[in-house]
């Protein structure tokens, strides 16, 4: 089933290249699967290396620093970005090049706005960041949701489903949780538009029950595909072989324990997750 207001544009979007091929959010948890297509037969790594560049900015910089972009600044801060996304070559093990999908998937999708730029925080050059792999929320009038991501950018789905159900039952256990909040709340940019609520929200003086209540899980897996390595076109042998691997993979994923919060799935199935590293380092090697 399609959201209605699947891409509702926020103006700081940029214009979207991937597409939901699969989406069933009656599903608990609910499915979503992107798709970049195929362009003159080839799998669009390419376009998604350098489609990832304009997300750069606000995945890597505090608000106040990229909350002012626009044509006059956009080189430097796409520069000032790149240098603190990516300072080794050792970029095989690193797992920033996930987190940054995971921003833009469900900044598309679910409109979501980040709260904190974890990288924005690093203590050190080539220092991964602990926690929770994205920490947005959503806004309504009178409701603040507090969106906490977990992502595996991974080749073998099965090892990124052991991974992240594992991850899952150690992040959500409540002591973990409320020293997360401690460490949301120390970065949050006074400047923000939301920051008072969501330290409200996350204070000690709030009820875990009532934290709980507003709190959903992003999940994003990517895997190599053996549905997108088997086609070179977007035909609809492709649709159906696409559709049967990842409502497969949803069955594996919700078989497992998985805590009492609400989750959403993430699939983003790849020809190659070798290939779209080479071509992303080779983007982000420009402008560093």
């Amino acid at each position: 089933m399609q959201e209605n207001n699947f891409y509702a544009q926020d103006p700081s979007h940029p214009e979207p290249i991937l597409n939901p091929r699969v989406q069933d959010i009656q599903l608990s948890p609910s499915l979503t699967a992107m798709c970049i297509g195929y362009e003159m037969g080839v799998w669009r790594s390419k376009q998604l290396a350098k489609h990832i560049l304009e997300w750069l900015p606000e995945f890597c910089l505090k608000y106040s620093e990229w909350n002012g972009l626009d044509s006059g600044n956009a080189v430097k801060l796409i520069q000032m970005a790149a240098s603190r996304l990516y300072s080794t070559e050792k970029f095989q093990r690193r797992g920033e090049f996930g987190e940054i999908l995971l921003h833009m998937i469900v900044r598309q999708v679910k409109n979501t706005i980040p709260a904190i730029s974890k990288i924005h925080y690093k203590d050190a050059a080539n220092d991964t960041v602990k926690g929770f792999d994205c920490v947005h929320v959503v806004a309504a009038d009178t409701k603040l949701e507090l969106w906490l991501g977990e992502v595996k950018f991974y080749k073998d789905i099965n090892r990124a489903i052991y991974d992240v159900v594992k991850e899952l039952e150690d992040h959500t256990n409540i002591d973990y949780m409320r020293g997360e909040f401690a460490a949301i709340t120390n970065k949050i940019d006074d400047n923000w538009k939301h920051s008072e609520r969501l330290k409200k929200l996350i204070d000690p003086k709030t009820s875990m029950d009532e934290i709980f209540d507003k709190i959903s899980i992003p999940v994003l897996l990517t895997h190599d595909s053996e549905a997108v390595s088997s086609f070179d076109k977007i035909c609809d042998e492709y649709a159906q072989a696409f559709e049967i691997e990842v409502r497969k993979i949803w069955e594996s994923f919700s078989s497992k324990i998985l805590p009492q919060i609400e989750i959403h799935l993430f699939l983003f199935p790849l020809e190659s997750k070798e290939a779209l590293q080479k071509y992303m380092h080779e983007e982000l090697a420009r402008w560093k």
